[in-house]
């Protein structure tokens, strides 16, 4: 098979290295790819959103199956692009169209959704422009901290936990007056859930559907999970507290409530659904969905994948995912993320980066770099995600430490207690 992979980050390298493996594969591309997913196959240089080239690709190199890793093309509707052109429809896609990535598109939209198929979340309600004093009001029917979230994709930074009412307040107003441009024009108020967050991975062909090993990552840049929100700075799997009878609960309370959910309001989802979890006392509850899998999540859920992925996305292609199997490896996977100095505030890019080396026991993903010549550069504000395995989640984070201290660039940071508030 010929395959595209579409995306530039940590994940889409995770992606390239998993399928490069497998024995179907013939030609793998990655658009746009970055320094690492260039040794999996080869980088093409096609923006994620720029269907017209991709389609010219496609139809040039024969391509089988196309891969969507971010969310922005699937919200902006290229799996409905290539159904409705005439030398695409019969290209599989995996990510669902655009009816389904409304699930990640709009917290509205997705808030309405669990409410209508009795998936367990927290209380809440959307305000606009013209309803800012009701919300005001709302806000005051909730105990602290406040949880305001902009409806539409603010590049994972439209979430704010608040724990003043006079700050929530002014919050409210400040997102509905622009903060985060349209994606504000409408903000959905929660309650706040206390518990441990955790993210649960599905892959669906529409009809039945694979439960992909659970991951926890840690969002925020500070040590103690301290200082503002980040895409994530590392990730676990499997998590210590989502022991088998609370898996069973998700699966059972969640996911098949999930699937079930988009076949009842007749979407045709084809891919992989993210669903990020609070475990409150042992009872699961979604924070949120997303239509494509987590970045840092993904580069330890697809290393513990034992078997042929690109048999499972064949499956999905071919609604066929019900007769596939796949074996998980038992050990700990951890990653931890190395970012460029003042993420996820301003930061630099280009800075030369040395030291890759000899990555040792651990697998290096690249997130946010570039190939010039001989050197790799910095190109983003998460740099690389350094996985490895361990039999405890101490054991497999020791081992990432190791390789991120032999990597070096300007302004590197990382957080160095990845994993111990799980006893790693």
């Amino acid at each position: 098979m010929n395959v595209l992979i579409l995306g530039s980050g940590g994940r889409e390298h995770a992606f390239a290295w998993k399928i490069a493996q497998s024995t179907q594969l013939q030609n793998l591309y990655i658009a746009p790819g970055n320094a690492g997913t260039a040794h999996c196959g080869t980088n093409v240089n096609i923006a994620v959103t720029d269907f017209e080239a991709i389609k010219n690709f496609v139809w040039e190199k024969d391509i089988d199956l196309v891969l969507v890793g971010p969310e922005d093309p699937l919200v902006k509707g290229i799996h409905d692009f290539f159904l409705s052109d005439a030398v695409l429809k019969d290209i599989p896609v995996i990510g669902p169209k655009k009816d389904g990535a409304m699930l990640e598109g709009s917290k509205d939209f997705s808030k309405q959704f669990m409410m209508r198929h009795g998936v367990p979340t927290a209380r809440y309600a959307s305000f606009t422009k013209s309803t800012v004093e009701e919300g005001k009001t709302f806000l005051e029917t909730l105990q602290p901290p406040f949880v305001l979230k902009a409806d539409g994709l603010a590049a994972g930074k439209g979430v704010l936990i608040i724990d003043g009412m006079n700050e929530a307040k002014a919050e409210l107003e400040n997102m509905l007056g622009g903060k985060f441009g349209e994606a504000g024009n409408t903000v959905v108020i929660e309650e706040f859930l206390k518990g441990i967050e955790l993210s649960v991975f599905v892959l669906t062909d529409g009809k039945s559907y694979k439960l992909l090993p659970a991951a926890k990552d840690y969002k925020r840049i500070g040590e103690g999970d301290t200082g503002l929100n980040t895409g994530g700075m590392g990730a676990v799997s499997p998590v210590p507290f989502a022991d088998e009878a609370f898996l069973k609960k998700v699966e059972e309370k969640i996911v098949k409530p999930t699937v079930a959910g988009l076949n009842a309001d007749g979407i045709d989802y084809r891919g992989f659904i993210f669903i990020g979890l609070m475990n409150c006392g042992g009872e699961p509850f979604v924070i949120e969905y997303n239509c494509r899998m987590g970045d840092p999540e993904t580069e330890v859920v697809i290393p513990r994948i034992k078997s042929d992925l690109l048999d499972l996305l064949e499956g999905v292609a071919t609604q066929t995912l019900h007769e596939k199997t796949y074996e998980t490896i038992s050990e700990t996977a951890t990653t931890v993320v190395m970012v460029s100095g003042g993420y996820p505030g301003n930061f630099e890019k280009g800075k030369v980066v040395s030291g890759l080396g000899n990555p040792g026991d651990s697998i290096v993903f690249h997130a946010g770099t570039k190939q010039e010549g001989e050197a790799v550069l910095t190109n983003g504000g998460r740099v690389f995600a350094i996985t490895s395995f361990g039999k405890t989640i101490r054991e497999a984070v020791s081992k990432s430490f190791g390789t991120a201290d032999k990597i070096t660039y300007e302004g590197k940071y990382l957080r160095r207690d990845i994993g111990k508030d799980l006893g790693g």
